[in-house]
């Protein structure tokens, strides 16, 4: 492949370009970048790793992704970005990846003492992100604890969210129990053990030992350990110590006004909390999506099925209305004829659509099973 899939030759390091002046405002709009690549972003709290892929098409928004705790944009979202079909998806976006803080590929081991950012900071660094590029607005894909840093960046900040699709979200963070667990197991266990427990199910780490063996390798020797090991913490924090007052991550959803795409496989560890997270947001902007035959990482394993269902969420904003009808749209539209009399409509209304792509017409989602 001549180009890497993050948009640059490989071996070829991207780098920041700035102003003259030394500031570092959106270089798209002082015409000084010439091509996609890598960027330090500077935040409230920190350098943040940036990949863009593409570049800005005109008014429309970004597609913003956030990996899951171990993971890397790379490991999490290379085989989805890398798929054929999605193409037809990215020509129409800037894709944006977002690396936590120190888990990019040869990141610099944190000092001493250094305090990994709450997953409150890590959503209150977004912004910065998408000011320093010039975005309006944003459609995030989030996975895991990156759903969950983007479920918490669009109720901060909401006039810059779109939409979003979650896979694998924990709406309640991680309880006392499983905290505990996780504390038990890492004395017996190695941090990549730990994590792929969090990544796969217990059938998965039996039966898809290719699969599991690849990231158990990836997640040791391409993430710093030491980094990896303050977010784990941190992630694994979130929950048991949210004061009582705070909302959970369902709540927080709930009053977000963007449509969300909910996304779990029918045989991951999260189903049950995406499940319940499900239960308790509004029908009228919530679609959720439960993959057959889909394990811990839908993104990975069922990349087909995903782009079409992700396909027809831009369609339902008002995006693409001229891409073909996947396969998943005909048997959702088929499902709602069938079975309206028993979920009833579910108007879903387009937003921030440009006036030569919406669709002008009124939406309905379902749960669907693929």
């Amino acid at each position: 492949m001549p180009e890497c899939w993050d948009g640059v030759s490989e071996g070829s390091g991207g780098g920041q370009v700035g102003r003259e002046d030394g500031t570092s405002l959106c270089p798209w709009r002082r015409g000084l970048l010439t091509s996609p690549g890598e960027h330090d972003i500077e935040t409230p709290y920190g350098l943040l790793h940036v990949v863009i892929r593409g570049s800005p098409k005109g008014n429309r928004p970004a597609i913003l992704t956030y990996h899951d705790v171990g993971l890397n944009h790379k490991l999490c979202f290379n085989t989805f970005f890398n798929f054929e079909d999605m193409q037809e998806i990215t020509k129409h976006f800037v894709v944006c990846h977002v690396d936590a803080p120190g888990q990019q590929v040869g990141a610099s081991q944190f000092p001493q003492g250094y305090q990994f950012p709450s997953m409150e900071q890590l959503a209150a660094m977004l912004p910065s992100v998408v000011q320093h590029f010039g975005f309006k607005y944003v459609i995030g894909i989030g996975v895991g604890a990156g759903a969950y840093v983007l479920a918490k960046f669009a109720l901060i900040f909401p006039d810059l969210v779109e939409g979003l699709v979650l896979m694998n979200i924990d709406p309640n963070g991680k309880g006392w129990i499983d905290w505990a667990a996780t504390k038990l197991s890492g004395l017996t266990s190695t941090l990549p053990d730990t994590v792929l427990s969090h990544l796969f199910s217990q059938e998965e780490l039996v039966s898809n030992t290719e699969l599991v063996q690849s990231y158990r390798q990836q997640i040791g020797n391409v993430v710093n350990q030491a980094n990896l090991q303050l977010f784990w913490n941190m992630y694994n924090r979130c929950g048991h110590t949210r004061p009582k007052s705070a909302p959970s991550t369902a709540l927080v959803l709930c009053v977000c006004s963007c449509p969300v795409m909910l996304v779990v496989g029918d045989n991951a560890p999260a189903e049950d909390g995406v499940v319940e997270c499900n239960s308790k947001l509004d029908p009228t902007t919530t679609t959720f999506l439960k993959m057959a035959d889909s394990g811990g990482l839908p993104q990975v394993t069922q990349p087909g099925k995903l782009t079409e269902a992700f396909k027809y969420f831009l369609q339902g904003m008002g995006y693409m209305p001229s891409a073909s009808m996947t396969r998943l749209a005909r048997s959702r539209t088929a499902s709602l004829t069938s079975a309206g009399s028993v979920d009833g409509s579910r108007p879903q209304a387009c937003t921030h659509s440009e006036s030569s792509e919406g669709l002008g017409q009124v939406n309905h989602t379902m749960e669907v099973s693929c």
